[in-house]
């Protein structure tokens, strides 16, 4: 019996994740980083970038950054995930270091899945 990825054709190929840790707070020049991040991921022509906004944290400084505090001014945490290839990676993890030297990621290695044909009608164009 043929799984779902043999029906639907494709393949998978060796790729990298970037998971940025962040805060609503953090900058880059007047610019949130999760959303410098995922500006410099579209400009690199990476696969793609989500950002997750949490509604509890603890980072080195300790505080705990929760939705249960309404009136802290800590900002919630933010998670930032990018997946391509290592070398693509690496690019943006090398231009993220230069404005923010301190950041907190981890990279993995991932099977990235990739559909033979386009899922949406905008994947044709390249609209998206």
């Amino acid at each position: 019996m043929a799984t779902a990825v043999e029906r639907r054709g494709g393949e998978c190929e060796r790729a990298r994740r970037l998971v940025v840790y962040a805060t609503e707070e953090d900058r880059v020049g007047k610019e949130p980083l999760w959303s410098w991040l995922v500006e410099q991921a579209r400009e690199l022509g990476l696969a793609g970038a989500t950002v997750w906004r949490g509604v509890d944290g603890l980072g080195r400084s300790g505080r705990l950054r929760s939705d249960r505090f309404p009136d802290a001014d800590d900002g919630f945490p933010m998670v930032v995930e990018v997946v391509d290839a290592a070398e693509r990676i690496g690019r943006l993890l090398e231009e993220l270091v230069a404005v923010e030297p301190d950041v907190l990621a981890t990279l993995e290695e991932v099977d990235l899945y990739r559909p033979e044909a386009p899922s949406h009608p905008l994947d044709e164009s390249g609209d998206h």
